[in-house]
């Protein structure tokens, strides 16, 4: 990767809704040319898709959790496939620690939020805080360093 690709995906983490003739305008290369490195840059999979973002508010999910699930390892296998079915859960990292999961979510209300716990006791012990206020909205990756 060069400092133009590295320039276009600044562009599209922005708007992904960037023409690809306001990309070419922005590092001064053709529109196919554009479009051959943005492709390229899909193929190698450091472009992995492209979204909208949304108010979670604007749309009723007025509770956002962060959980943490206490679970061995051996119940990956398990563990993985539930909570990939799990449309509410927004991310889930495996993580250091006392906890071996991360999980964000986002519920309409809190008997639902608990609902969702109560399903994932079955994995191990919780621990669950929910966001008052978010300083820092998700941002996207610096590719200028």
């Amino acid at each position: 990767m060069d400092k133009i690709d590295l320039k276009l995906i600044e562009l599209l983490q922005r708007n992904a809704r960037n023409s690809l003739k306001h990309l070419a305008q922005e590092v001064f290369l053709s529109t196919p040319a554009v479009s051959a490195r943005v492709l390229k840059l899909e193929e190698a999979g450091v472009i992995t898709g492209y979204s909208a973002h949304v108010d979670p508010l604007k749309l009723g999910y007025n509770i956002k959790a962060f959980i943490n699930l206490e679970m061995s390892p051996k119940q990956k296998p398990e563990f993985y496939p539930f909570v990939e079915t799990c449309p509410n859960v927004l991310e889930c990292n495996c993580v250091t620690g006392k906890y071996s999961m991360l999980i964000t979510v986002a519920y309409h209300t809190t008997v639902e939020l608990d609902a969702f716990i109560n399903e994932l006791q079955k994995f191990g012990n919780t621990e669950t805080q929910i966001v008052f206020s978010t300083a820092v909205e998700h941002r996207e990756i610096d590719v200028s360093t």
